[in-house]
């Protein structure tokens, strides 16, 4: 890898880091869509593949823990939050390994 390549992803590393940190007001839909649309730029034209799929996995287990944590892990409470099913949010939670 040359010199200029490993600056260029220093570069764009930081410049993930200062958006993350400068833009926490940000709406929700915004995120996404500058997530999505830099995946698309990474791809450097290549075709993305089950994008739905790995969206939703990216970002569904970002929001078990945090509504878990924002439930102190009342499960009852997190359900009625998210909208689901007691049994179904112990599904996903099981799934990204957050059932105690």
């Amino acid at each position: 890898m040359s010199a200029n390549t490993m600056e260029k992803e220093n570069v764009q590393s930081k410049a993930t880091t200062d958006f993350v940190i400068n833009n926490k007001n940000q709406p929700l839909h915004d995120s996404v869509r500058q997530a999505v649309e830099s995946y698309f730029s990474q791809l450097k034209g290549e075709a993305p593949v089950n994008l739905y799929e790995l969206v939703m996995a990216e970002i569904e287990a970002p929001l078990m823990e945090a509504v878990m944590e924002y439930t102190r892990n009342n499960q009852s409470r997190a359900a009625i939050l998210l909208g689901l099913s007691r049994g179904t949010l112990r599904k996903k939670l099981k799934i990204y390994g957050l059932l105690d």
